[in-house]
Formats: C-alpha cells, structure tokens, sequence
C-alpha cells in the first residue's frame, strides 16, 4: 500500500484540531481531521471526506457516501488508495 503525502497540515485554534488535506491527479482530494469534536477524535482517531476539485465535499462516490469517522491511520491511507484510483471528473 502507498503512503500518500498530504498537501497541506494545518492546526486549527478551534478545539485544537488538526487538517491534512490531499490532492490527486484524477481531480479529487480528501480532507482528513482530528480534533475533540470530530468522530472518533477524542479517542484518537481520524474523520475523513471526499473534495471534488473545488474543494468542497464530495457526496456519494462509490468510496464514501458522505463524511466518515472513527478511522484508524490504515484505514485513511485504505481509503486515500480508493480515493486516488476512482475516474477522473470531479466537479
């Protein structure tokens, strides 16, 4: 399995969270948080969601449905991995 890079990491002062955001080449992205008021964050896990190449949410691809919590670092680079391979044309 590849490790994806994010783009960016950002600590936000609210709730003392933390963004990485990615981007791929078939035009999507995925925002990946942390914090104490994401799901799972406070046990230390990972909140993920789908960008389309506006950078906003990205609802319903065969990947995700919508934002998904309480994952684990596998689990996240599992999903950057399907995340990278869908077909191009995000919008």
């Amino acid at each position: 399995m590849t490790d994806f890079a994010p783009i960016s990491t950002e600590y936000h002062d609210y709730g003392g969270g933390h963004q990485r955001l990615y981007q791929f080449a078939n035009g999507y992205g995925a925002s990946v948080v942390t914090g104490p008021y994401t799901y799972g964050g406070d046990k230390g896990l990972f909140e993920l969601a789908v960008l389309n190449s506006d950078g906003e949410i990205e609802c319903g691809t065969p990947v995700i449905d919508d934002v998904t919590g309480w994952l684990t670092e596998d689990d996240v680079q599992q999903l950057l991995a399907r995340i990278s391979e869908l077909p191009g044309g995000a919008s």
